[in-house]
């Protein structure tokens, strides 16, 4: 009977121990916060989000997820309710993404601020606000990996295209006729070193004396320029006096406009006296021509006369010649 009381005792204090430890805990855990519930709504999975996940704004802690389920609003949707702190800064700017933590695969809500103001959900059934839901980068390369595998296996195959053994042929020969032509430049190279030291070595050494002809030659066209100025300096001031008012070109001015005045009263004068007896001249001509002709048909009529001329129609004695039969 006394064994019976001891383990009573033993078991009454491990029942009342474990219930003080628990009330313990439940007291240091308590969180006396004020909270404001929010709901999430996306077509996006949520995979590695679990109730309690914390939420944080901008990395810090404030608020812990209370419940995923599915939006009866939206079928297909998945909904997802947290609680923030009523001290966190939520504004009309405020959105949601998902956070996952290193390769753990679990995941957290991530609250951030836009540059502008965002259309807000309209409240679920509940009366709970909402705030908007972003993809996060996972799910954007959750959603871009097909398309991204795509693209790797057509670039892999276009390196197997790439690195077929024809083109490694061709490649092969081409590396071949390139250390060809790399050794022809080479020779090409020693060539143009042996031309340069037996023709043009002494072709420099030559030069300072073609640099000295070269002085002297530019020296004498200095001399020779200097001489041609000279030269038109003086046929300037040949021109200058000759262009004077009273020299040679004025005077030749002078005589010419004595000549011309000249001319014209030549002109006004003997000139029509001349034409006058030009005209004489011409009348005594053909009245002399007149007389010739006369001669040369009648040559008695310079012993006897000219001869009478027959009377014509009304004349005295006029004879009408006879009819034609």
């Amino acid at each position: 009977m006394e064994n019976r009381s001891h383990a009573l005792a033993a078991g009454l204090f491990v029942i009342v121990v474990a219930a003080l430890l628990a009330a313990l805990g439940l007291w240091l855990t308590r969180d006396r916060a004020n909270y404001t519930l929010y709901e999430l709504s996306s077509r996006e999975s949520v995979s590695g989000l679990q109730p309690q996940a914390a939420v944080r704004y901008k990395g810090v802690a404030v608020g812990r997820v209370e419940r995923i389920g599915f939006d009866p609003q939206q079928s297909g949707n998945v909904l997802i309710r947290i609680a923030v702190n009523a001290d966190a800064p939520v504004s009309a700017t405020t959105y949601a993404t998902l956070g996952y933590q290193g390769v753990t695969g679990l995941a957290h809500v991530l609250l951030d601020d836009a540059q502008a103001p965002l259309q807000r959900p309209a409240p679920g059934a509940s009366g709970l606000p909402r705030l908007p839901l972003q993809s996060s980068p996972f799910s954007q390369l959750a959603e871009q990996g097909p398309l991204i595998l795509a693209r790797v296996q057509e670039a892999t195959e276009r390196v197997n295209r790439l690195l077929s053994d024809d083109n490694l042929h061709h490649l092969d020969t081409t590396l071949t006729e390139l250390s060809a032509a790399v050794g022809s430049v080479g020779r090409l190279a020693r060539g143009l070193d042996d031309t340069v030291r037996t023709g043009l070595a002494p072709a420099l050494a030559q030069a300072p004396a073609v640099l000295s002809e070269a002085r002297q030659s530019l020296a004498a066209l200095r001399e020779a320029s200097d001489n041609t100025a000279k030269a038109a300096q003086q046929v300037g001031q040949a021109m200058q006096v000759l262009s004077a008012p009273d020299g040679v070109l004025g005077e030749a001015a002078r005589s010419a406009r004595a000549l011309t005045g000249v001319t014209e009263r030549v002109g006004r004068g003997t000139l029509v006296q001349v034409d006058r007896a030009a005209d004489a001249v011409t009348q005594a001509a053909r009245g002399l021509g007149q007389v010739a002709s006369g001669v040369g048909e009648n040559p008695q009529s310079l012993l006897y006369g000219a001869p009478r001329a027959a009377p014509g129609p009304g004349e005295p004695g006029f004879v009408p010649p006879p009819a034609a039969r």
